[in-house]
């Protein structure tokens, strides 16, 4: 039995994945399915360029605002409520249209990878993983983790915190190393036939002007003033969402460790960097139609191409 068919639309930041997505709704009677890890986040929407009122009513819109900032949401429950929002649009006869720029979340929701752990077993262990992490640091950590999964360990760096909490606990809550895991769910039928669109500039000097003035936008629509209301609301700074581009320097600046105008330029590098590493992600995806504007976006053109290459795939 073949997997049921999804489109993605994907890309790195500021290529109009929104608006293309929100057409392909409207032409093919699709729902879209966010895939950002930072606009599952209440209350954080001008610095996570979410999706608009007016946009969230041209077509239906799923897993925006499912978290609060203080939680710390993982890929593993994105694939959990994600997968449900697909299940439910194909069962209504609709065309899921996952949209978004974190690729591990895609790849991920699209694999149907099974992250094993219970979420909240996971965050007790992680919790205290980490606590020992601070008290013994990370060469004794990745030590014990060789101990039970060596090819896992000489990948690793011993200030790769995130990934050796995260083998270490696999193996507490499962007994498979995250190895094993990892090749069991890489040989598994992926969960959805997905065809792929991604978008890009033909000038990486044109993608770099676009975010540019992305972040520019963001400071004057209120990036700083959203920033100062989560705070005080008692967000931590330190937590995850508080953590994310444009957030973190927003915060600095605000508590007069650097100028408004240096969080901006920060902002700008950080959200570049990003947008290279999200290129070089998708780079990985072989099969994917590429759409690469030439200065101002011809979104009738893409609309267009798009559905000429969803069609060949028997997606009208």
């Amino acid at each position: 039995m073949s997997a049921p068919k999804v489109v993605v639309v994907a890309g790195p930041t500021a290529t109009g994945k929104t608006r293309l997505g929100i057409l392909l709704a409207q032409a093919l009677g699709g729902e879209i399915v966010s895939a950002d890890s930072m606009q599952v986040y209440r209350r954080m929407d001008v610095g996570t360029a979410k999706a608009t009122a007016e946009e969230r009513a041209a077509a239906p819109h799923h897993m925006l605002d499912v978290a609060e900032p203080r939680e710390n949401y993982s890929v593993s429950r994105y694939v959990a409520e994600a997968s449900r929002c697909c299940d439910d649009i194909l069962a209504r006869g609709k065309l899921p249209i996952i949209v978004g720029g974190t690729g591990l979340y895609i790849d991920s929701l699209l694999s149907g990878r099974d992250f094993a752990a219970c979420e909240e077993d996971g965050a007790r262990l992680r919790e205290a993983l980490n606590a020992r992490w601070d008290a013994e640091g990370g060469e004794a950590l990745l030590e014990e983790l060789a101990a039970f999964d060596p090819a896992r360990a000489a990948k690793l760096h011993p200030g790769d915190r995130r990934r050796i909490v995260r083998a270490i606990e696999i193996y507490r809550l499962t007994g498979e190393t995250i190895s094993a895991h990892d090749a069991r769910t890489r040989a598994l039928p992926p969960r959805y036939e997905a065809a792929r669109i991604h978008l890009n500039f033909r000038s990486r000097a044109e993608l770099y002007a676009r975010i540019d003035a992305r972040v520019d936008a963001m400071a004057e629509n209120g990036l700083f003033e959203e920033v100062a209301a989560l705070l005080a609301e008692g967000v931590p700074a330190d937590c995850t969402a508080m953590q994310a581009i444009g957030y973190k320097e927003a915060a600095e600046a605000l508590r007069g460790e650097i100028s408004r105008a240096e969080a901006i330029e920060r902002i700008k590098l950080g959200s570049r960097r990003y947008a290279k590493r999200q290129l070089t992600w998708f780079r990985r995806s072989g099969d994917a139609l590429e759409l690469l504007w030439d200065g101002a976006p011809d979104f009738e053109e893409a609309l267009r191409v798009s559905t000429n290459f969803l069609a060949a795939r028997g997606l009208s």
